[in-house]
């Protein structure tokens, strides 16, 4: 829901009570009064926010000044920070966009503390619903709080690193098949190799990172997580794992489309010129022969039939005697 006029994001709520949703979308305000009860968790979200509305819920939840300006800024790399009263998470989201090739980050901050989890995005690039969905479809994990909340969105962002590795090497199957192609598909295999790795680039940026802050939630003195929720913490570590490596394969895989390429335009190079040699060669027969035959000097069979079926017998004779020789050794 839209708050009141002072502020300009898009605010949505919810709160959980001894591990059931008890209600969805209440005011901003009423933040504190939720927790000040007992069995509660408490989840805000708020979309496209100003400076005043991080400072409602910094007062709200005493949250620090450094974590408020990383989560109003657009280009924080992925990472968790402590601070006395909650950590800060910063994480993105990926997606390949099927029209221009690119991936589309949509990142998303996270204050945590012991029973309250604000996300904070700067655009709907974010897919919150499937995030909401997980936390609908995993309902009997409610009754672990902010770690069940935390799972859900964690869990999303890492599926889509997967989702996205996934839409890359289709990507690189399909270059792989018009870098043999049998007619020569240089400029787009070029083309798109450049946009390829530059996507790859992008994505490791944001799934590399991801290792150290799922492993740092798993530790056990930062409380967040109970123990019947980590292994499936682990599990969202073993994927963020997983997605690092095939990145990893990716890029060198890109690299070596790129060098098998240059090899192949190279390859294509000296057949072109063993060609070009070849008929060359056969080219210069007639010339040597008619510019000898051409002399204004006599020599045997000058200014006779004989010479002229000489000369034409010794054109066609060579001329047929390179062909077939350069053939035998695939020159032409």
């Amino acid at each position: 829901m839209a708050t009141d006029g002072s502020t300009r994001a898009v605010v949505r709520t919810r709160v959980y009570r001894a591990g059931a949703l008890e209600r969805d979308d209440f005011p901003l305000a009423q933040v504190s009064d939720y927790l000040s009860q007992a069995d509660t968790v408490v989840w805000v979200d708020l979309l496209a926010p100003g400076p005043g509305d991080l400072d409602v819920v910094a007062e709200e939840l005493g949250l620090h000044d450094l974590a408020i300006e990383d989560a109003l800024s657009q280009h924080e790399r992925p990472k968790l920070d402590r601070y006395a009263s909650h950590e800060f998470l910063s994480m993105s989201a990926v997606r390949l966009d099927e029209a221009n090739r690119g991936l589309v980050i949509g990142q998303v901050s996270a204050f945590v503390t012991g029973r309250a989890l604000v996300t904070v995005r700067h655009n709907g690039g974010f897919d919150l619903a499937d995030v909401i969905s997980r936390w609908d479809s995993s309902a009997d994990l409610a009754r672990h709080g902010v770690a069940f909340l935390l799972h859900g969105l964690i869990d999303h962002v890492v599926d889509s690193h997967f989702a996205a590795v996934q839409s890359l090497d289709e990507e690189i199957e399909e270059l792989e098949d018009l870098l043999f192609d049998a007619r020569s598909r240089d400029p787009e295999v070029q083309r798109r190799s450049f946009a390829l790795r530059k996507s790859l680039v992008t994505l490791r940026r944001v799934v590399l990172p991801m290792r150290e802050v799922v492993n740092a939630l798993m530790r056990r003195d930062i409380g967040i997580i109970d123990a019947e929720m980590v292994p499936y913490f682990q599990d969202v570590y073993d994927h963020v794992l997983r997605a690092t490596e095939w990145t990893e394969s990716l890029r060198d895989l890109v690299t070596t489309i790129v060098e098998t390429n240059l090899t192949i335009q190279g390859n294509r190079l000296n057949v072109i010129t063993k060609k070009v040699t070849s008929w060359a060669a056969i080219i210069a027969v007639p010339t040597a022969i008619t510019g000898f035959y051409g002399q204004n000097v006599p020599y045997p069979g000058f200014a006779r039939l004989s010479g002229l079926l000489t000369s034409m017998a010794l054109i066609v004779v060579i001329s047929v005697g390179l062909y077939v020789v350069f053939k035998r050794r695939d020159w032409l």
